[in-house]
């Protein structure tokens, strides 16, 4: 694992260390091929340079979001605010992680893309890559 996203979960409060340390293991194990990193001050994954997953500590809990995670059209999935793609969950506990959900949702997320890395470059308009 990226030592900057080990120091990102450790530097998190114990309840949510754990799911810090859950949430990056499941996501490792799935997309092995993709480039993460410290992006916007939180863990994120890259497919050829796209967002695909990260998450972030939030005052209501621990987010998974996943960029292109509207069009996954999963109900557990809450839309994000605004005009993009993203689509998240908020875990308080770790025993509200759901493994085969999170992997499914990481299944989709190599299926489903949309352009987020060119969108600067499209004027803030966004392309379905897949």
């Amino acid at each position: 694992m990226n030592p900057d996203i080990q120091n990102y979960n450790n530097a998190q409060e114990p309840e949510y260390q754990d799911i810090c340390h859950k949430l990056a293991a499941i996501i490792l194990k799935n997309l092995p091929e993709a480039e993460h990193k410290i992006w916007h001050a939180h863990p994120v994954w890259f497919l050829d340079g796209n967002p695909i997953v990260g998450y972030d500590k939030l005052k209501a809990g621990l987010r998974l979001m996943f960029w292109s995670g509207v069009t996954f059209e999963e109900k557990n999935l809450k839309p994000g605010s605004g005009k993009f793609k993203d689509a998240s969950i908020t875990y308080t506990t770790i025993d509200q992680i759901n493994i085969e959900d999170v992997e499914r949702w990481l299944q989709k997320s190599k299926e489903i893309q949309w352009d987020y890395k060119n969108i600067i470059k499209r004027k803030g308009v966004l392309e379905r890559l897949k």
